[in-house]
Parts: C-alpha cells; sequence; structure tokens
C-alpha cells in the first residue's frame, strides 16, 4: 500500500474538528474505511461526531473504547471501532472485521495504524495531533489506492476551509 501525499489540515476548537470531519463525511460513500491515528486525546472521536452527522446519524457517537465497535444509522450504516485495547491481530478478526468490511457501510478505525496490514489498500487515514503547548489540532488527511485518485480533488476542496 503506497500512501499519497497528505493534506495538511488544523482545527482550533472541538467544533471544527466536527464541522472538518463532516466535510469528509460529505464525500464519503458505501465501503469507504477511515482509519484515525495520532494522539490520544486529539479529537478522533470528535472528528467521527462530524463525519457520521454528515452522512445522516442523529444517535450521539461515542468512543467505542471499552465497547469496541459501535453502530450508528444514517443514510449509510456506519460502524466505528477502537483497536487500541486489542493486543492481537486475531482479537480483530474475532470482532468480525472482514464482515465489517463487506457490508458496504462506512467503517472508522480508531488506532488503525495498529492494524495497518489488515487495512483495504482503498482507504484514507486521518492523523490527528496536538502540538506541543497548543490547544489547536494539526491534522494530516493522506489516501491510499485508485478510488481515492479519482475522488481526491473533490475530498480536497470539501477540506479546504482547515489547509494549513
Amino acid at each position: 500500500m503506497k500512501p499519497r501525499p497528505g493534506l495538511q489540515l488544523g482545527t482550533a476548537s472541538p467544533e471544527e474538528t466536527r464541522e472538518l470531519g463532516a466535510s469528509v463525511g460529505s464525500v464519503l460513500r458505501p465501503g469507504d474505511v477511515i482509519s484515525l491515528t495520532g494522539d490520544l486525546g486529539a479529537g478522533k472521536t470528535t472528528f467521527v461526531q462530524g463525519a457520521a452527522r454528515a452522512l445522516g446519524a442523529t444517535d450521539p457517537v461515542l468512543s467505542p473504547t471499552f465497547m469496541l465497535v459501535r453502530e450508528y444509522r444514517g443514510r449509510i450504516p456506519i460502524y466505528h471501532l477502537d483497536v487500541y485495547r486489542l493486543e492481537r491481530v486475531q482479537d480483530v478478526m474475532d470482532l468480525g472485521f472482514d464482515e465489517l468490511l463487506g457490508r458496504q457501510g462506512i467503517v472508522f478505525i480508531a488506532w488503525g495504524d495498529a492494524i495497518e496490514a489488515l487495512l483495504p489498500p482503498e482507504h484514507i487515514q486521518v492523523e490527528l495531533t496536538i502540538p506541543d503547548g497548543e490547544s489547536h489540532r494539526s491534522l494530516e488527511l493522506t489516501w491510499y489506492g485508485r478510488s481515492w485518485a479519482a475522488r481526491i480533488e473533490h475530498l480536497a476542496a470539501a477540506v479546504e476551509r482547515w489547509r494549513a
């Protein structure tokens, strides 16, 4: 899987992170996988809250840390996984990871870099970091695969407001 150059983005508040997530969510389609990586507490769930809102989910989006997988109903089914506490690749498979990918929903994976080998060749990665001593968030959006090559201009336009 060869990554493409990332889009450098920044947000100044949790609400802006939600708005950025909503902008990304507006270009997602069935089968898309989004790997969320970065600093602990940087806003992975906050990002998913915005994306889920854009996808029509009305239930509150909560961190899946202790549930491991949360499902939300929107125009497209939304699956939010957290693999932070899982110790083995087999644990991810036991969650029904392959089945989730085959359901033609949108799959968000917190700590997706921990299962990089399991990610499909077509996905995007959103890395959220907290610069030292800063209250804002830095985000890098990287895309993988041919389907994203055809969609990256639309995605870049959707997130232009937050370009660093």
